[in-house]
């Protein structure tokens, strides 16, 4: 039986995400839709904790459990939240169909009560050069988020 999970996104774009895993070695399967965007690619993130006191801001950092630099989703080195970018066609909807070997919904990479962030600029896959390349992929503000829950099959 698939582990499942969902991230509704509360910002100022909205969405509905959902995470598939057949098993805790395979890769997650996450799908869905944000609304909203400007047209264009949009940073796509884990990040480390599932705390929204004080909106998006209170969930932290890339979750990197490994201290590696940022990367895109097929880099060696990148953190485990790097989803790369989503993109928003002219209606303001990114239809989201990712698979991500990096993330797992069990064990030490689990991203079950981290939080998910859509970003409002492209991330730059740590390719950009930019101050903050490194540690974020430059992808700015952060526009909507919400935890990552546990769901029934």
């Amino acid at each position: 039986m698939p582990t499942k999970a969902v991230c509704v996104l509360n910002g100022e774009v909205k969405g509905t995400i959902f995470f598939t895993q057949e098993n805790g070695k395979a890769p997650v399967q996450v799908t869905g839709e944000v609304s909203g965007l400007k047209k264009g690619l949009h940073g796509f993130h884990i990040h480390e904790f599932g705390d929204n006191t004080n909106g998006c801001i209170s969930a932290g950092a890339h979750f990197n459990p490994h201290g590696k630099d940022h990367g895109g989703p097929t880099h060696d080195v990148r953190h485990v939240g790097d989803l790369g970018n989503i993109e928003a066609g002219g209606d303001g909807v990114a239809k989201v169909g990712i698979t991500d070997k990096f993330i797992s919904l069990e064990g030490e990479h689990s991203i079950i009560g981290r939080t998910l962030v859509v970003h409002a600029d492209p991330d730059d896959l740590g390719q950009g050069g930019h101050e903050l390349s490194k540690t974020t992929g430059n992808a700015g503000a952060r526009l909507a988020c919400g935890v990552v829950g546990i769901t029934k099959a």
